[in-house]
């Protein structure tokens, strides 16, 4: 079994995915520039019975000597945010030979890795994007479903957050960086969209209606090239009314052109933001809905719904990482080369890893 590295491993994702990893006996390498949060963390894990070191370094000048002198098996980097960057923790993961595998949400970052396919290949290793929510449980509900028909004519889905579970700067400043903004056309759009735009009310079984948004994210060119669905909406919501109709409020402002440079301010809007946790629960949702014709050429809509309580949502952007991690630490995962993590998780092996905590799903 080989070690893994995880980048930002106190984080708020990377303490997750050591945690998981931890449980399922892989070793782990957590990585971070702090040496006492990241001891911290290792000795932690170690006294619940995980196999667990530290590292303190510069991701950014340091990383490739650290691999010759770490040796780990596998990297999955939740350094984010990912809109805007380059490769260079990837390529380096290649040079070394290392699987490499990252929670990108960013469009352009994930659907880019495709550039790295030929010396991944040829390095033998696997180089994976966006092994996050989405496009790794969005397209495992779609591969769940897909079988059910002929055709999917559209695809709408989302992910509301409790107002109290716990959120990440990275997340915040990657959202920033397109709000307001013109998103990439895709096919099937009737009118342009943008970041934050297009409001609308979304039930969820147990916790009522919360406000949605557009978000960006790199299913919009993935999915209507692999499963040929006509229109796809994406949208996030906050389930505090007043911050998600606020942050809608900043979105107008950039779109009537105010020189307002909102990833510059997430650090003071995600502590802003937390004043109306008081206000919120601990439970969110994500919704899919998938609408074409069924196989017999009727009409047909299907209904997925996962919920999260007791804060235990941020778990689930971190599931692809600990299954991939674990199969290529342990010699069986996916086929070299460089792809975004896109039908590699299925919902069977996501839900399974999501058993201890406080999940439910609905079907409809």
């Amino acid at each position: 079994m080989h070690d893994v590295l995880i980048l930002g491993g106190y984080g708020n994702f990377g303490k997750r995915i050591a945690a998981g990893l931890a449980r399922h006996g892989v070793p782990i390498i957590i990585a971070g520039r702090d040496a006492n949060k990241a001891e911290e963390l290792a000795a932690r894990l170690r006294t619940q019975g995980g196999v667990a070191t530290s590292a303190a370094f510069d991701v950014e000048k340091e990383l490739e000597s650290r691999l010759l002198a770490l040796k780990p098996g596998v990297v999955v980097n939740t350094c984010g945010p990912f809109q805007g960057k380059n490769y260079a923790v990837a390529e380096a993961c290649i040079r070394q030979k290392v699987h490499y595998i990252d929670l990108a949400d960013g469009r352009d970052f994930v659907i880019g890795i495709t550039r790295l396919d030929e010396v991944a290949k040829a390095a033998e290793v696997s180089v994976i994007s966006g092994a996050s929510t989405v496009p790794g449980l969005s397209s495992a509900v779609v591969e769940r479903y897909r079988g059910e028909f002929s055709s999917i004519d559209a695809l709408v889905y989302g992910i509301s957050p409790g107002a109290k579970a716990e959120r990440g700067l990275a997340t915040t400043q990657g959202i920033l960086t397109y709000v307001g903004k013109p998103l990439k056309a895709m096919a099937g759009d009737a009118h342009p969209r943008y970041g934050w735009g297009d409001l609308y009310r979304q039930e969820y079984p147990g916790l009522g209606q919360r406000w949605m948004a557009n978000c960006d994210i790199p299913d919009l060119d993935l999915f209507p090239a692999r499963y040929g669905i006509g229109t796809i909406r994406f949208s996030a919501g906050m389930e505090s009314g007043l911050l998600h109709l606020g942050i809608f409020a900043l979105s107008l402002l950039v779109r009537l052109g105010l020189p307002l440079d909102l990833p510059r301010h997430a650090a003071f809007l995600l502590r802003a933001s937390r004043w109306f946790d008081r206000f919120g629960g601990d439970a969110g949702g994500m919704h899919v809905i998938i609408r074409g014709t069924g196989v017999d050429g009727s009409r047909r809509e299907r209904r997925w719904f996962i919920m999260a309580r007791n804060g235990d949502g941020p778990q689930i952007p971190c599931v692809p990482a600990i299954v991939l991690a674990s199969r290529l630490a342990g010699g069986a995962g996916p086929a070299p080369g460089a792809y975004p993590c896109l039908g590699l998780v299925s919902l069977e092996d996501y839900l399974r890893e999501l058993a201890p905590y406080a999940m439910e799903t609905v079907e409809k």
